[in-house]
């Protein structure tokens, strides 16, 4: 301390650098971006593979089982999901926190490169990847509507202009079109005019192959000059496929007219798209790993009037959801949280010290603290969200505690009569050590944090850092400038004038309490059997209520957006479900919290599901949460005929990368994927029926109708018809196959063949249609195969390279994720699944049970490495057992409170605790410091001991409130975002107020206890000590 010491007279030196500190933590702060919270991407590879006609179990079976066996050999991947629906196959593949997303992204295009042999021929596009988690909300939607314009008009604005120049926005990830219909030529054909006529869908399949084609033609090179060849070999208008010659009968040419029409269509006629009522196509964007979601959406922003200049006038881009409402509203709630926190701890402040001057020493310890703190965050990169800006509002509470301790030395000093300057320095070398035990100490308590593995780790580490550089940031401003502004401000009581009625009425109830405690620490010490008793106590209540009380992860939060997951019966048309849904939509419209509603169906995963999307109004406009709202929809929407929906608030935190219909995730695996249905309609009727679970829902759909052909292999030998001749056939008529391209300048459209939709709403179609015998002969379907009708999946989903299925779910009112968890695995155990089928917690579940697992570690970890570093700071094993003793008695406050309040001990009250380890053993190092000094006196150890409970009891008091009413804004406050805050702030205000109580008579019985046991070995060793010869 004797260099600190130098610098109490640089007051010109230490002002220009506490000014300079202030301005760059202003710039810092105006800097910041602002977030949520703290940016943690799992490195998230989407792979999506398309191939028009293919049910789901083709897709599963020769699409997605080549690549993801593939995949499997990509290193690092820690899970791979797959969903496989009609027509298309889309694998999640998540990576080690620590792999690198490029480098992840070259590998799975390897891999794709290699599986390429082994996929279908018929495919006519290779699998395509997106670095982007599906299952993480989007930042922004975007509705693109015209009201003269159809959508494949429409579609040509959102490829050709606002898909480009949105993906070329930094931070613009993937970009998810919802109800898109891209312009295509459709050749619908009435199979009996092509049969009357002797030809076969080949026939016309083949005839439009080849007449419309765009290849190269070459040059012609001369002496001189080089002349360019071209043809007009593409077909380009609609009207002109219908003049294509087929073939010719008779001499007359029979034309693709003759035998059905030709239409200017969409692609794909199934998806649909709407905002408030009003056709549109949606526009959902997703941000890149790594990028700040706030910046994404401004970028995004600054670009649309540009964007919209370019667009014809009927065509508009609206914006539908928008994240950067509730993120800006959360934060700012926070940051007057955090206003607050401030006032009330100068507050206490001033109503213990009842002078402006001492009151404004301390106090200029917060905004020092922070400014540094914000321009440290902004070096490393960090954002203003949530969690950084709660644990400055806790850090409030105790980064005046140090300067505190200080000044209050330093004018007991000054009351010795000493001059300021002496005071300054004589109560800097007294208690200098102290406070760097408890800076010390305290920032001791985050370095299990810093080595935590996981998402969780990750999450919290931005936390602890911040945390620990404004205590350490205190702790330079209690040795350096605290002293120095004593010197420089401080007077004696004498010489300041007479205090006012207020000031004295307050030294009055100062001295009560003082008395008060005097003479209960005086009983304490004569009855300290009682004591430990009670300490003793404290500690099992404590480890009991541990294991009871109910346990989550993450509270769920109101961001403003809730997602419906509308399903419909499995054979339900466009149409039907269009409608259906529709009248959902209108529903939730209603609903005064509802500011805008827009929902899309198809294309994935099946056409009988669709999202609904409601975007609420600002909180400040709004009396209900978003869990509300779901609430008291659930029975309107409930009435809707044909429809089931799923309805959950969505989250910023997203674990796991498959998408599901509630919150919550419970995967079972089996490579029989008949006993893996099986065992799931058992488990889900078990789980439907547990009173800890709602709104249970499973991702296999029921079974739709399926009519098989069941091919007589030796007929179609002896007639000559191969089986792929007979695939074709089908294909072609059912299949929305795509014969050829369209090439243009700015798009590619595809020409489509299919039969006339009157024929194919029924089976009796199939006696219409024939296939081309080896000997050119038409051969009728029907003489080749016979129909079977069956149940088959909708959707078919993977785990790995197995068959999976996900159940999801809710929890009931009144019941935390751990009841769920528990209920969930007596239910498996209970019903007996085979050895073949595996469950597993998936996404946020399985984050929790990680969680549950590390948190008795975590704690004891903590404990210890606060034991260490008191045990090095004190060159003592003893005495630190003295300071630690004091952490139970804060445990139970905090779990005491957070079962009155009916809030789960969730990774936030875990961090409220782990700071109360660092808070509370504050008070028993003043104690036991000063107790060490008096017996270094002379004095014995019951008085020494009782003399620094007496002494430093106000500065315990000043402490333990501003550190309690720092927090009480986070606990009480409402809002934006109040729901992650409550955990934290009722966990810190229940544990400091049972352990203020607790601690200031615990902690003199404990430490005297201690003190007989060491003077109990000393005498036992001294007679050995004679013993041995000199």
């Amino acid at each position: 301390m004797n260099g600190l010491m130098g610098l109490i007279p640089r007051r010109v030196g230490l002002s220009m650098l506490a000014i300079g500190a202030m301005l760059l933590g202003a710039f810092a702060y105006l800097n910041l971006p602002v977030a949520a919270l703290p940016t943690v991407d799992f490195p998230t590879i989407q792979v999506t593979a398309l191939l028009s006609g293919a049910n789901a179990e083709t897709m599963a079976s020769s699409v997605a089982t080549p690549l993801e066996r593939a995949f499997s050999a990509v290193p690092q991947i820690t899970a791979m999901t797959s969903s496989n629906a009609a027509g298309k196959t889309q694998i999640v593949l998540q990576f080690d926190l620590n792999r690198d997303i490029d480098g992840a992204a070259g590998d799975v295009q390897a891999a794709i490169n290699a599986a390429t042999a082994n996929l279908p021929k018929t495919m006519t596009s290779l699998p395509t990847f997106n670095k982007v988690n599906p299952a993480e909300a989007t930042v922004l939607s975007l509705a693109v509507t015209s009201p003269v314009r159809t959508l494949p008009e429409l579609n040509q604005y959102i490829d050709n202009y606002i898909s480009q120049q949105l993906s070329q926005i930094p931070g613009v990830g993937l970009i998810d079109f919802h109800g898109q219909q891209k312009p295509a030529v459709r050749i619908r054909i009435d199979p009996d005019r092509l049969t009357a006529r002797g030809l076969t869908l080949e026939d016309l399949r083949a005839t439009i192959g080849n007449a419309t084609l765009d290849q190269p033609k070459g040059n012609l090179d001369g002496p001189t000059r080089s002349i360019t060849l071209g043809a007009t070999d593409q077909l380009l208008d609609p009207r002109h496929y219908r003049e294509q010659v087929i073939a010719y009968r008779n001499g007359t040419p029979i034309k693709v007219g003759d035998v059905g029409g030709v239409i200017a269509g969409a692609e794909d006629t199934e998806q649909a798209a709407m905002l408030d009522g009003q056709p549109t196509v949606i526009a959902d964007i997703h941000k890149q790993p790594g990028y700040n979601v706030i910046q994404t959406i401004e970028n995004i922003k600054a670009r649309l009037p540009a964007l919209m200049s370019q667009l014809p006038a009927d065509v508009q881009v609206h914006i539908a959801g928008d994240r950067t409402q509730t993120i800006r509203a959360s934060v700012a709630d926070v940051e007057f949280t955090l206003l607050l926190s401030i006032a009330l701890v100068v507050l206490v402040i001033f109503l213990f010290l009842r002078r402006a001057t001492a009151t404004l020493i301390p106090a200029m310890t917060i905004p020092l603290s922070l400014a540094v703190t914000f321009a440290v965050m902004y070096v490393l990169g960090y954002s203003l969200d949530n969690l950084s800006i709660m644990g400055l509002a806790i850090a409030v509470g105790f980064v005046v505690d140090d300067a505190i301790v200080m000044m209050e030395n330093i004018v007991r000093h000054l009351e010795m009569g000493k001059p300021r300057l002496q005071a300054a320095m004589d109560g800097l070398r007294e208690v200098g050590m102290t406070i760097v035990s408890m800076t010390v100490s305290l920032v001791a308590v985050f370095l299990p944090i810093l080595l935590m593995g996981g998402i969780v780790g990750r999450l919290l580490r931005e936390f602890a850092i911040t945390v620990s550089i404004a205590i350490l940031v205190s702790c330079v401003i209690s040795l350096c400038i605290t002293p120095m502004l004593c010197a420089w401000l401080l007077k004696p009581h004498a010489e300041e004038a007479a205090p006012g009625r207020f000031s004295l009425f307050c030294e009055q109830c100062l001295q009560a309490i003082h008395d008060g405690y005097a003479r209960t620490l005086d009983w304490v010490l004569r009855h300290q059997r009682v004591t430990l008793a009670g300490v003793l106590a404290t500690l099992l209540a404590t480890a009991v209520l541990y294991v009871v009380i109910p346990k989550g992860f993450f509270p769920e939060q109101d961001t403003g957006l809730i997602v419906t997951v509308a399903e419909g019966a499995p054979d339900s048309s466009p149409l039907a479900m269009r409608e259906q849904v529709r009248e959902a939509a209108e529903i939730a419209r209603q609903d005064p919290a509802v500011d805008k509603v827009y929902f899309w169906i198809g294309p994935s995963p099946t056409i009988s599901q669709a999202r609904i999307v409601l975007a609420l109004k600002p909180f400040a406009q709004r009396d209900v949460s978003a869990r509300q709202v779901i609430n008291r929809l659930q029975g309107p929407l409930g009435a809707v005929t044909g429809l089931r929906l799923y309805m959950q608030p969505t989250q910023d935190l997203q674990f796991g990368g498959r998408i599901s219909k509630t919150l919550y995730q419970y995967t079972l695996q089996d490579p029989d994927s008949s006993e893996l249905s099986h065992w799931a309609d058992v488990l889900l009727k078990r789980m439907q029926a547990l009173p800890q679970l709602q709104h249970v829902a499973s991702d296999q759909q029921q079974g739709t109708a399926q009519a098989t052909l069941q091919i007589d292999r030796a007929s179609a030998a002896r007639l000559g018809v191969s089986i792929q001749t007979i695939d074709d056939v089908l294909y072609d008529a059912f299949g929305q196959r795509q014969i050829a391209t369209m090439f243009t300048q700015l798009d590619q459209n595809h020409v489509i063949l299919e039969l006339d939709p009157k024929w194919q709403v029924s089976l009796s179609t199939l006696q219409h249609l024939y296939a081309r015998s080896d000997a050119g002969n038409l051969v009728p379907l029907d003489m080749l195969a016979s129909i079977h009708r069956e149940l088959v999946p909708i959707v078919i989903n993977h785990q790995g390279v197995f068959p999976a299925i996900t159940l999801s779910f809710d929890l009931a009112p009144g019941k935390s994720l751990s009841d769920a968890v528990a209920a969930i695995r007596q239910s498996t155990a209970q019903i007996g699944l085979p050895d073949g089928v595996q469950g597993s917690f998936q996404g946020t579940a399985q984050a929790f049970q990680d969680s549950l697992r590390s948190q008795p570690w975590l704690i004891l970890a903590a404990v210890l490495t606060v034991y260490v570093v008191l045990g090095v700071l004190y060159e003592n094993a003893i005495h630190p057992l003295t300071i630690i003793s004091t952490l139970p008695s804060a445990g139970f406050g905090a779990l005491v409170a957070l079962l009155l309040f009916r809030l789960d001990l969730s990774v936030l009250g875990l961090i409220g605790i782990l700071l109360l380890i660092g808070i509370v053993k504050k008070n028993a190092i003043m104690i036991v410091d000063f107790t060490q000094a008096a017996q270094e006196r002379g004095m014995p150890a019951t008085e020494a001991v009782r003399e620094a409970c007496l002494l430093r009891l106000r500065p315990i008091l000043m402490t333990s409130l501003a550190a309690l009413l720092g927090a009480v804004p986070l606990a009480f406050g409402h809002g934006a975002g109040a729901e992650l805050r409550q955990p934290l702030g009722i966990a810190i205000v229940g544990g400091l107020l049972v352990s203020l109580i607790l601690t200031l008579y615990s902690t003199p019985v404990i430490y005297l206890w201690f003190e007989r046991l060491r003077e109990a070995r000393a005498k036992a060793a001294t007679p050995r000590a004679e013993a041995l010869p000199g």
